[in-house]
């Protein structure tokens, strides 16, 4: 008992430090003191630091699977974008196949009623020119039996006397008489 109470007391003549601080000489510092200080740390830190580790690794998993999800829709729409690309590419050959098919039935179309056309021009020229012919044909015909019955009347009239003339005209009424008797 008596080192218990030498202990006391020798704790009471320990000259006072005047302020706290770290003690920086290894040789100095107490190795179990260090020791038991790094312990608690480790022990109380441990909890606090696996805690801190834990989320920071949650947040990088969830990071990268919201990346993966990303990157997975990222290729769905590169995938529709590339399956709508080649739809409408076979919708444009198609087009364009189409468009030439349709240019040449409407050139075919425009040169076969063009020919018709210029058929039925000639056609009608050829009419026009027909009754052309017909008309001057009709008007020469006409010129010549004017001619013709003048040149009648005139020699009627220089080789008829009165007297020839109104035998010929009796006899013509005599005529137009009979047929009226007849039709009657």
């Amino acid at each position: 008992m008596k080192n218990l109470t030498d202990s006391f007391v020798y704790l009471g003549h320990w000259p006072s430090a005047g302020s706290f601080g770290f003690n920086t000489d290894i040789l100095a510092t107490n190795p179990i003191n260090l020791s038991v200080v790094f312990g608690v740390l480790i022990f109380f830190g441990k909890g606090v630091l696996n805690d801190l580790l834990d989320n920071r690794k949650q947040r990088i998993l969830n990071t990268i699977r919201n990346s993966e999800e990303l990157r997975e829709g990222a290729i769905q729409q590169l995938e529709n974008a590339r399956a709508r690309l080649r739809k409408v590419e076979t919708e444009a050959d198609q087009f364009r196949v189409n468009g030439y098919s349709e240019i040449e039935r409407e050139k075919v179309n425009l040169i076969n009623s063009t020919s018709r056309t210029l058929k039925q021009l000639e056609n009608y020229k050829n009419e026009t020119i027909l009754f052309e012919q017909q008309r001057t044909i009709n008007q020469v015909r006409e010129r010549v039996f004017q001619q013709a019955l003048q040149g009648a009347i005139g020699t009627l009239n220089s080789c008829l006397s009165n007297e020839l003339h109104l035998r010929t005209i009796n006899a013509n009424i005599g005529m137009f008489g009979t047929i009226k008797e007849i039709t009657d």
